[in-house]
């Protein structure tokens, strides 16, 4: 049976494309995804979801991170 993945929003995929330009923003979503797989036991299989869910997970980090300073 395969699972099903809900589609990202359009805001949602400009902002993760966006998050994944920068490689700093690459390296926080590696490293995210890295533990997503940790805590499941690195059951292969899930590779890429574990990448789309670490950079919504950034994402969503990013835009509720307070606004710097002018």
């Amino acid at each position: 049976m395969k699972a099903r993945v809900a589609k990202p929003r359009l805001h949602e995929i400009e902002v993760t494309n966006a998050v994944s330009s920068s490689p700093d923003l690459q390296q926080k979503i590696a490293e995210a995804a890295y533990y997503r797989a940790e805590r499941r036991g690195f059951q292969p299989g899930f590779e890429m979801e574990d990448w789309l869910a670490a950079e919504s997970e950034i994402a969503t980090q990013l835009a509720n991170a307070p606004a710097a300073p002018n």
